[in-house]
């Protein structure tokens, strides 16, 4: 089959989409992808071949680490620009299955272009729920022209795509509770997941040598969060919590990401002098996957205002790793009922900063506790959230 992946964010460093594309790859299929070059990387639209996947970079405005309104109209204008690249270099191909994700909710035009002309299934990967995401956080107004419009597109994807596949259980009951017209019949789950790397054991001396490196202390425990620093994640409670345990020098905090409230968090630790805390917006992947293997404890934050149940694709890189997790969220995302189902970790409502205190205590002082949430969490990830099965559930449909 000719299989077509349209995505607004590079696939390159995206483990939930590259990997998924390999998995189409190895099982027979050929692979095209279409997705962003932003403006600030000046470089014009252009295809390659990159490891079997035909890679399709379309020139759009900026996107990501931008201002609300820039990335408004990037992303309005996104749809049209794909259009004119897929003509201009697809043009002679007829595709079986278009896979696509959200966020965004604007490639209606695209999606509804390639099955009039392909005449092809589709397959949507509901990974956010936009806009009511965005009034949630309080970047848009629920009911005026703006929110208008999206929301009819968000109708409008869903209305053209043959099947919906939603990350949770919790997604599922959201999309059809607010979208009544949607058969559930098209709607499943369909979680985030990976090709899981065998386990690599660091040993002592590399783990010193790694700690050393980055100034954390031998006999701390580790705890790591490693993605966005936005809105999303609820920055004033990670402040607040961190704060807590700002005399703790027996816990040590590695926080790497970048997003629209990395200064705010860099002039607070500042201000403040945390000395267990390491700040870095950016990290070699080779330091990351290995600080990621010399840590103790995973971190997840999600902002407590959040009415619809995000789930985080953080949580399989932590099962990857064998580590634990401790979730900060709202009380919407039923990450909570997945950790406790999985026994790989710990939640708390990401407005009790006192009980994140408690659970970071906890987990420090017990370490026969870490090791086996740990354990239980890599168990899920290879039963649950592999992309052999992800696979298996898309095409389920093709086969019938």
């Amino acid at each position: 089959m000719n299989i077509l992946f349209l995505s607004s964010a590079p696939i390159d460093s995206m483990a939930i989409y590259s990997d998924l594309l390999h998995e189409f790859k190895d099982r027979g299929n050929d692979v095209y992808t279409v997705f962003p070059t932003e403006r600030r990387q000046g470089k014009p639209t252009h295809s390659t071949i990159e490891n079997g996947i035909h890679k399709l970079r379309v020139k759009t405005g900026n996107i990501t680490k931008v201002a609300l309104f820039e990335k408004g109209i990037s992303t309005i204008l996104i749809e049209q620009q794909f259009i004119n690249a897929l003509k201009k270099y697809f043009s002679d191909l007829a595709f079986d299955l278009i896979v696509y994700a959200t966020p965004p909710v604007t490639l209606v035009r695209v999606i509804q272009y390639l099955k009039k002309r392909d005449d092809c299934s589709s397959y949507l990967l509901l990974k956010d729920i936009f806009p009511q995401n965005a009034v949630d956080m309080q970047m848009m107004h629920k009911g005026n022209l703006i929110w208008r419009y999206f929301r009819a597109k968000e109708k409008r994807l869903y209305k053209i795509s043959d099947y919906i596949g939603c990350m949770s259980p919790a997604n599922i009951a959201y999309v059809l509770k607010h979208n009544p017209e949607v058969p559930k019949d098209k709607v499943e789950e369909c979680p985030n997941s990976i090709r899981p790397k065998p386990l690599s054991e660091i040993n002592a001396q590399e783990c010193q040598k790694m700690r050393e490196k980055y100034a954390v202390p031998l006999d701390a425990t580790l705890f790591i969060y490693g993605g966005n620093l936005g809105k999303p994640q609820g920055i004033s409670f990670l402040l607040e919590a961190l704060d807590k345990l700002k005399d703790n020098h027996k816990v040590f905090f590695l926080i790497v990401g970048s997003g629209t409230e990395y200064q705010h968090i860099a002039d607070t630790i500042q201000k403040k002098q945390y000395s267990n805390i390491l700040l870095s917006e950016f990290l070699p992947k080779e330091d990351y996957d290995k600080l990621l293997s010399v840590a103790d404890v995973g971190l997840i934050f999600l902002d407590s205002r959040f009415t619809i149940p995000n789930f985080p694709s953080r949580l399989t890189a932590y099962m990857e790793a064998a580590k634990p997790v401790i979730a900060a969220t709202d009380v919407n995302s039923d990450i909570k009922d997945i950790i406790t189902v999985a026994g790989c970790g710990m939640w708390i409502e990401s407005t009790d900063a006192e009980g994140w205190s408690k659970c970071i205590n906890k987990i420090a002082t017990e370490p026969a506790i870490k090791q086996e949430m740990g354990r239980k969490g890599r168990q899920y990830l290879e039963k649950f959230y592999t992309v052999s099965r992800t696979y298996d559930i898309i095409t389920a449909h093709l086969k019938t």
